[in-house]
């Protein structure tokens, strides 16, 4: 299984009694389709997935699975620090025909080897032995920091459904080693928005993220503008989804909180966030709105009718030469 394109990483929408609100998602699974992303993850970092209870992580990802349009995979977190728990998520994916399943590593008792991790993640995978299986390497929050070359080397043999990896992860070298292991047969997903093009540049194919949500328009450009050959005008507009991250997280609040305060303006209203992430402020909210207006967001931003290419050919015929 190789996935390409953007895949977004929804946030999970809450009430504001912090209950979760299911009847959201197919609104939410009809605005990434209507802005051309290729699938979503489901439950993961951007998804509040440790906030969340067990029982409302499997709901989550059937209503996904159910509402989502065909051209839509859905990919479904399963991790957790409770291994039981990750099982039980996998086979419930599985009844729910998602695409695929995906596992962070155990981030209280981390484990203490590859060898540790490859186990841990095999019994997951076996609790769904129908679905193509990624592991989630993001060590910036589970603190788990293998060299995830030598996990496929010891992973390739034992999870017969290893399918590859959600590399959220600055280690370049790293990820290209794993996309040339064993000639390529396993998907690297890269998982860094603001250096997309790096990965690009390194062969990846598909890409994970949380400012897909409302900034796809802009991404896809640096796709399309990478496979024609344009460099200069890929990095222009990289430098653009840099500004923009800059700006989020600039806001004295949580990335998460800015946010989903960005989708309400585009029409999407996933509310709060919950304990221990606190909420922005409105005058927060105003502060990023007027920064990221001024540096031409709501030119490039995720609409469910346009996605306004004009105006992004425009940021790019001011800032580089055609």
């Amino acid at each position: 299984m190789y996935i390409e394109g953007l895949i977004a990483a929804p946030f999970t929408a809450l009430k504001s009694d912090l209950t979760v609100n299911f009847g959201l998602i197919e609104k939410q699974a009809a605005f990434y389709a209507a802005n051309d992303v290729s699938g979503v993850f489901v439950c993961g970092t951007t998804g509040e997935s440790l906030s969340l209870g067990l029982t409302e992580r499997i709901q989550i990802a059937d209503i996904w699975c159910r509402v989502a349009p065909k051209k839509l995979k859905v990919i479904v977190h399963v991790g957790d620090n409770n291994l039981d728990a990750c099982k039980m998520m996998a086979f419930e994916a599985q009844k729910s025909n998602a695409a695929a399943i995906g596992t962070i590593a155990p981030n209280f008792f981390r484990p203490g080897s590859v060898d540790n991790l490859v186990e841990f993640c095999r019994q997951i995978a076996s609790a769904a032995p129908e679905l193509p299986f990624y592991y989630y390497h993001i060590p910036s929050m589970t603190g788990v920091n293998f060299s995830m070359f030598e996990f496929l080397k010891k992973a390739s043999g034992k999870i017969k459904n290893l399918a590859g990896i959600k590399f959220t992860y600055e280690d370049l070298m790293d990820f290209h080693l794993c996309q040339k292991f064993e000639d390529g047969r396993f998907d690297m997903l890269f998982g860094r928005d603001e250096i997309l093009l790096c990965g690009l540049a390194l062969g990846a194919k598909g890409a994970i993220g949380s400012t897909y949500n409302f900034a796809s328009p802009l991404y896809i450009q640096i796709i399309n503008e990478f496979k024609a050959g344009n460099l200069e005008r890929a990095r222009v507009l990289q430098h653009k989804s840099m500004e923009m991250i800059k700006i989020i997280a600039s806001v004295d609040c949580p990335f998460l909180s800015a946010s989903k305060s960005l989708m309400r303006e585009l029409g999407v209203d996933c509310g709060p966030v919950r304990l221990p992430l606190t909420n922005i402020s409105p005058q927060q909210h105003e502060l990023l709105i007027s920064n990221l207006e001024q540096m031409g967001f709501f030119d490039f931003c995720s609409k469910q009718t346009s996605f306004l290419k004009p105006k992004i050919k425009t940021i790019i015929q001011k800032e580089v030469e055609v």
